[in-house]
Protein backbone atom coordinates (compact mmCIF):
# COMPACT_ATOMS: atom_id res chain seq x y z
CA UNK A 1 0.00 0.00 0.00
CA UNK A 2 0.95 3.87 -0.58
CA UNK A 3 -0.04 6.99 0.35
CA UNK A 4 0.14 9.88 -1.95
CA UNK A 5 -1.11 12.84 -2.50
CA UNK A 6 -4.35 12.76 -4.66
CA UNK A 7 -4.58 13.85 -8.00
CA UNK A 8 -7.25 14.56 -10.29
CA UNK A 9 -7.58 11.33 -12.07
CA UNK A 10 -8.43 10.05 -8.21
CA UNK A 11 -11.55 12.22 -8.18
CA UNK A 12 -14.33 9.60 -9.25
CA UNK A 13 -12.56 6.43 -7.12
CA UNK A 14 -12.05 8.61 -4.08
CA UNK A 15 -15.67 10.00 -4.48
CA UNK A 16 -16.95 6.75 -4.23
CA UNK A 17 -15.00 5.24 -1.53
CA UNK A 18 -15.85 8.55 0.59
CA UNK A 19 -19.47 8.08 -0.26
CA UNK A 20 -19.50 4.19 0.45
CA UNK A 21 -17.63 4.76 3.73
CA UNK A 22 -20.17 7.18 4.88
CA UNK A 23 -23.23 5.12 3.55
CA UNK A 24 -22.41 2.07 4.74
CA UNK A 25 -20.02 2.60 7.84
CA UNK A 26 -21.59 5.48 9.56
CA UNK A 27 -24.60 4.27 10.50
CA UNK A 28 -24.51 5.67 14.22
CA UNK A 29 -24.25 8.78 13.15
CA UNK A 30 -26.65 8.76 9.87
CA UNK A 31 -29.25 6.41 11.23
CA UNK A 32 -29.96 5.78 7.66
CA UNK A 33 -31.90 9.22 7.71
CA UNK A 34 -31.92 10.19 4.30
CA UNK A 35 -32.14 14.01 4.96
CA UNK A 36 -28.89 13.65 6.93
CA UNK A 37 -27.28 11.48 4.25
CA UNK A 38 -28.09 13.45 1.23
CA UNK A 39 -26.35 16.55 3.40
CA UNK A 40 -23.31 14.36 4.39
CA UNK A 41 -22.91 13.46 0.74
CA UNK A 42 -23.34 16.45 -1.28
CA UNK A 43 -19.80 17.58 -1.10
CA UNK A 44 -18.45 14.31 -2.13
CA UNK A 45 -18.10 14.97 -5.73
CA UNK A 46 -15.85 14.65 -8.40
CA UNK A 47 -15.92 18.27 -9.14
CA UNK A 48 -15.70 19.40 -5.00
CA UNK A 49 -13.05 16.75 -4.67
CA UNK A 50 -10.65 18.39 -7.67
CA UNK A 51 -11.20 21.67 -6.01
CA UNK A 52 -9.96 20.11 -2.86
CA UNK A 53 -6.68 18.91 -4.16
CA UNK A 54 -5.99 22.96 -5.21
CA UNK A 55 -7.16 24.29 -2.27
CA UNK A 56 -4.22 26.37 -1.03
CA UNK A 57 -3.43 25.36 2.37
CA UNK A 58 -4.89 21.73 1.77
CA UNK A 59 -3.14 18.51 1.90
CA UNK A 60 -5.26 15.76 0.07
CA UNK A 61 -3.89 12.42 0.48
CA UNK A 62 -4.91 9.01 -0.88
CA UNK A 63 -3.76 4.97 -0.04
CA UNK A 64 -3.75 3.11 -2.93
CA UNK A 65 -3.21 -0.56 -3.80
CA UNK A 66 -2.58 -2.15 -7.13
CA UNK A 67 -3.83 1.43 -8.57
CA UNK A 68 -7.57 1.68 -6.50
CA UNK A 69 -8.01 3.90 -3.95
CA UNK A 70 -8.76 2.35 -0.48
CA UNK A 71 -8.81 5.31 1.41
CA UNK A 72 -8.83 9.12 1.61
CA UNK A 73 -7.61 12.05 3.91
CA UNK A 74 -7.33 15.59 4.31
CA UNK A 75 -5.54 17.99 6.56
CA UNK A 76 -5.27 21.56 6.67
CA UNK A 77 -1.99 23.87 6.70
CA UNK A 78 -3.21 24.17 10.73
CA UNK A 79 -3.42 20.96 11.52
CA UNK A 80 -7.06 20.11 11.05
CA UNK A 81 -7.88 16.73 9.79
CA UNK A 82 -11.24 17.13 7.44
CA UNK A 83 -11.63 13.95 6.04
CA UNK A 84 -10.07 10.29 6.47
CA UNK A 85 -12.35 8.18 4.82
CA UNK A 86 -11.64 4.13 4.19
CA UNK A 87 -13.38 1.78 1.65
CA UNK A 88 -15.52 -0.70 3.34
CA UNK A 89 -13.97 -3.62 1.62
CA UNK A 90 -10.71 -3.08 3.72
CA UNK A 91 -12.06 -1.84 6.77
CA UNK A 92 -10.05 -3.14 9.80
CA UNK A 93 -6.95 -3.81 8.04
CA UNK A 94 -4.86 -1.02 9.29
CA UNK A 95 -5.60 1.87 6.64
CA UNK A 96 -7.16 4.42 8.73
CA UNK A 97 -4.60 4.14 10.60
CA UNK A 98 -1.81 4.12 8.34
CA UNK A 99 -3.86 7.58 6.92
CA UNK A 100 -3.76 8.96 10.19
CA UNK A 101 -0.21 8.69 10.71
CA UNK A 102 0.70 10.22 6.74
CA UNK A 103 -1.84 13.11 8.00
CA UNK A 104 -0.19 13.94 11.25
CA UNK A 105 3.05 13.73 9.55
CA UNK A 106 1.95 16.46 6.78
CA UNK A 107 0.88 18.57 9.78
CA UNK A 108 4.36 18.18 11.76
CA UNK A 109 5.87 19.31 8.12
CA UNK A 110 3.86 21.81 8.06
CA UNK A 111 5.09 23.21 11.41
CA UNK A 112 1.96 21.91 13.63
CA UNK A 113 2.24 20.43 17.05
CA UNK A 114 -1.38 19.50 17.34
CA UNK A 115 -3.50 17.99 15.11
CA UNK A 116 -7.36 18.93 15.86
CA UNK A 117 -10.74 17.28 14.29
CA UNK A 118 -13.95 16.78 14.89
CA UNK A 119 -14.85 12.66 14.98
CA UNK A 120 -17.98 10.75 14.39
CA UNK A 121 -19.73 8.17 16.64
CA UNK A 122 -18.46 5.45 14.58
CA UNK A 123 -14.85 7.03 14.87
CA UNK A 124 -14.54 7.86 18.25
CA UNK A 125 -12.46 4.84 19.54
CA UNK A 126 -10.29 4.85 16.52
CA UNK A 127 -9.17 8.24 17.36
CA UNK A 128 -9.02 7.93 20.88
CA UNK A 129 -6.80 4.74 20.58
CA UNK A 130 -4.60 6.80 18.52
CA UNK A 131 -3.82 9.80 21.31
CA UNK A 132 -6.87 12.18 20.72
CA UNK A 133 -8.42 13.24 23.59
CA UNK A 134 -12.07 15.19 23.54
CA UNK A 135 -11.10 18.91 23.21
CA UNK A 136 -15.01 20.54 23.38
CA UNK A 137 -18.62 19.82 23.60
CA UNK A 138 -19.92 17.92 20.99
CA UNK A 139 -21.79 19.76 17.66
CA UNK A 140 -23.04 17.87 14.75
CA UNK A 141 -23.17 18.62 11.59
CA UNK A 142 -24.76 17.46 7.95
CA UNK A 143 -27.60 17.19 10.97
CA UNK A 144 -26.26 14.71 13.07
CA UNK A 145 -26.55 14.77 16.68
CA UNK A 146 -23.01 13.22 16.78
CA UNK A 147 -19.38 15.34 16.33
CA UNK A 148 -16.81 14.86 18.89
CA UNK A 149 -13.96 17.98 18.49
CA UNK A 150 -10.97 15.89 19.64
CA UNK A 151 -6.97 16.99 19.70
CA UNK A 152 -3.59 15.33 20.00
CA UNK A 153 -0.51 16.48 20.43
CA UNK A 154 2.31 15.73 17.59
CA UNK A 155 5.40 14.05 18.73
CA UNK A 156 8.64 14.42 16.00
CA UNK A 157 9.87 11.41 15.11
CA UNK A 158 13.17 10.47 16.55
CA UNK A 159 15.73 9.36 13.98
Amino acid sequence: MEIRDARIEDAEAACLVMRRSIAELCEADHKNDTTILERWLGNKTPEIFASWISQPGNSLLVAVEDNKILAVGSVTDAGQITLNYVSPDVRFRGISRALLRALEARALERGNTRCSLNSTETALRFYGSNGYEADGQPVGKFGTSSGYPMSKTLVTPTR
